[in-house]
């Protein structure tokens, strides 16, 4: 076996060095492995040529107002336009944060001044444009950073694609192609470019190539290229033995050091999280619970104001906090979108509507749109009613004192002077609901029916890479007693017939039996391999694996079918570990947006709703007093004002909600599974669903019992 081994070995390296000299000698018959379409593609995803709105934006900056970046600052400026591959300079980037907040503050200022009339909105945008410049200089960071997080996903796959591969090939150029094949973007493009950058001559070996990689991760990922370092050792060692347990080492490195990295996460997280609770949850919802208060003395106050403040500067201010505390979260791990990896999932985005046998795709965002745009018919409803001049209709007992003569009224516009302000009826409000379901919903649908059954695929194929490691542990016992692969197979599914690894193996085995095909064929054929069913870049490469070292003898098969399921159980046995530190964190903020801010801010809603309802009659009752007294006695009637109406400030609330559990959800996922838009997706889906509708029921129900509790209260006093 070990004559054989070396053969493999000396048959590869004269390959290479053919394949060089034909390079050198400009021969036509040299086929790259990374090829002109891989590199295009490269460039297409990461290197566009086309420029975004932000490079357009530096750019044009930098031609207006060019700000040289200062000189400390500079070199790391460069390095993340270099790994977030943006086509600008640092003086564009500074010269953005700089030029965007004078726009701002000027234009924000005058527009919303011309449109509202209020000073407040002058202060505020200067507020806003200040607050910007620092982020706004640190964008091209946050763009390399998301992109460090996205490519660091996959790092430990990558270090086990690797090392699987080079258990029975010892060959490094090979086994980076491998990896490049079953992990997701932007990683796998970087392992081409790698093998690019010696076919164009920018290298002269891979292991130079690979090097010159590896240093652009020193600062945030030493793991990551001591694993590479022991598996290039591996290939100089003289006994097989010895460079098989190099090998080995190479994932228990990434593997601990990932899990230590994590844990000092873990334990870092409690402050900022606490910061973000309080600035996000706590604080605003004690100011909404002094709102109706401040509004209902304050007459200059006005529903754009408060919206001002909790549509924009609070999401954005909890946004950016939580985009800080993402940054610093240690990459190595995560899951990835499988719909992108496999076109023929990507179908399932769509919600799927079978007639007879054909398909009929609907996308989601139609029926997202059609259930917002509905609901927020019904919820301006009040407003459109009134501009048609519809007569006001009430119920419950008379009262001449509200707009409609009834205790409760669908609008209850009133007369402010010579101005006609509201919607305050109970109705208005209660349909005002509406508006923040639009939003909420119409986004959870979205995101919810877009995922669905992409998630769906993925937790079953999770679920078969749990039980596969033993599965592959039996597979690789039965090979090492000599049995070929086909009847291997019948075996371990017989045994592990119920289960999902049982189904994967039977049809392995029904492909084989009834449709006489290869092993190969079997697994990987694209309209019968067992595959399809169970689509997982893991499960691939380990047939890949299995496949490749059958064709040296089963004992060899064995083996490395041993070692793939030694690391499969290492890999879940960290990943476990690393979710069992993060548990606190987690509960406690899906408790924040499942059920607590949802929860505090419906009650707080209903009181606002009951305290508006009851200065507004006493305000009516006391002009009605002191109609005829003096000035100093009739002018007591003004101190409660006009307030703002529910109707408003419910859904700047509502809307607020939304937000908040969009923001607070993607921070969630992005601790938890790191950069894995599907589970995102699907976990918005749900949040944002769940919250919206708690929030209007316990709204709703909240703000019936208090006005009816109000509309007894003024009863008692009238009397």
């Amino acid at each position: 076996m070990s004559l054989q081994h070396e053969k493999e070995r000396m048959k590869d390296i004269i390959e290479s060095y053919r394949m060089q000299i034909e390079k050198e000698l400009g021969a036509r018959t040299y086929e790259p492995k990374a090829t002109s379409r891989e590199y295009q593609q490269f460039k297409k995803e990461l290197m566009p040529a086309h420029l975004t709105l932000y490079e357009k934006l530096c750019n044009f900056s930098e031609k207006i107002l060019k700000i040289k970046p200062d000189k400390k600052k500079e070199p790391d400026i460069i390095e993340d336009i270099s790994i977030a591959h943006l086509n600008i300079t640092p003086s564009g980037a500074v010269s953005l944060s700089f030029l965007a907040p004078i726009f701002i503050i000027v234009f924000g200022s005058l527009i919303s001044f011309l449109i509202f009339q209020s000073n407040f909105f002058i202060f505020f945008f200067f507020v806003a444009g200040i607050a910007l410049i620092k982020p706004l200089g640190n964008l091209p960071g946050y763009i390399a950073n998301s992109w460090r997080l996205k490519a660091s996903n996959q790092m430990v796959l990558c270090v086990f694609y690797v090392v699987t591969y080079m258990r029975h090939t010892s060959n490094i150029e090979n086994a980076i192609e491998f990896a490049a094949e079953h992990l997701s973007a932007p990683l796998s493009i970087d392992l081409k470019k790698i093998l690019w950058d010696v076919e164009t001559g920018k290298y002269e070996s891979v292991r130079e190539s690979l090097d010159a990689y590896l240093q652009t991760w020193k600062k945030w990922n030493f793991e990551f290229i001591e694993s590479f370092h022991l598996i290039e050792s591996s290939l100089y060692e003289g006994g097989e033995d010895r460079r098989l347990n190099s090998l080995d080492k190479a994932l228990d490195v990434i593997l601990s050091e990932t899990y230590e990295k994590m844990l000092h996460y873990a334990h870092n997280l409690q402050s900022p999280i606490t910061m973000l609770h309080m600035l996000g949850i706590i604080l605003p919802i004690l100011g909404l619970v002094i709102l109706p208060l401040v509004v209902s003395f304050m007459e200059e106050v006005s529903w754009f104001h408060i919206a001002a403040i909790y549509n924009v500067a609070l999401p954005v201010s909890v946004y950016y906090l939580g985009k800080i505390i993402l940054s610093k979260r240690p990459t190595g791990y995560g899951q990835s979108d499988i719909s992108e990896e496999n076109p023929e999932i990507k179908k399932y985005k769509n919600v799927i509507v079978k007639i007879g046998n054909f398909e009929l795709m609907i996308n989601p965002l139609v029926l997202s749109i059609f259930v917002g745009i509905l609901l927020f018919i019904i919820g301006i409803s009040p407003i459109i009613l009134h501009n048609i001049n519809f007569r006001d209709i009430g119920f419950g007992s008379e009262d001449l004192l509200s707009s409609c003569g009834r205790k409760f009224c669908l609008l209850g516009y009133r007369k402010s002077g010579e101005e006609t302000i509201g919607p305050y009826g109970l109705g208005a409000t209660i349909l005002s609901l509406a508006v923040t379901m639009a939003v909420g919903l119409s986004i959870g649908i979205y995101y919810r029916l877009k995922s669905k059954n992409v998630i769906k695929i993925r937790e079953r194929a999770k679920k078969l890479e749990l039980e596969f490691a033993s599965a592959l542990f039996q597979l690789g016992n039965r090979l090492g007693d000599g049995l070929p692969a086909e009847i291997a197979f019948e075996k371990v599914a017989d045994v592990m017939e119920g289960t999902v690894s049982g189904s994967f193996f039977n049809l392995v085995r029904t492909n084989i039996r009834k449709l006489g095909m290869s092993v190969k064929q079997s697994i990987f054929d694209p309209v019968h391999g067992a595959l399809i069913t169970f689509p997982s870049n893991l499960i691939e490469s380990s047939m890949k694996v299995l496949v490749q070292s059958v064709k040296k003898g089963p004992v060899v098969a064995a083996q490395a079918l041993t070692n793939i399921s030694r690391y499969i159980k290492e890999i879940h046995t960290v990943n476990e570990r690393l979710k069992d530190l993060m548990a606190d964190v987690i509960s406690s903020m899906n408790s924040q947006i499942k059920f607590l801010t949802p929860a505090i801010a419906g009650i707080v809603i209903g009181i606002t709703s009951m305290v508006t309802e009851i200065l507004g009659k006493l305000s009516s009752q006391l002009k009605d007093v002191t109609s005829g007294t003096n000035d100093a006695v009739g002018n007591l009637t003004n101190i409660f004002g006009n307030g703002i109406p529910t109707y408003h400030f419910q859904i700047i609330i509502g809307i607020y909600v939304v937000q908040i559990t969009y923001i607070l959800t993607v921070l969630v996922n992005g601790i938890e599974n790191g950069a894995d838009k599907l589970s995102e997706h699907y976990l918005l889906g749900n949040n944002i669903i769940r919250s919206t509708m708690l929030y209007s029921v316990i709204s709703f129900g909240i703000m019936l019992l208090f006005n009816i509790i109000a509309s007894q209260i003024l009863t008692s006093s009238m009397g």
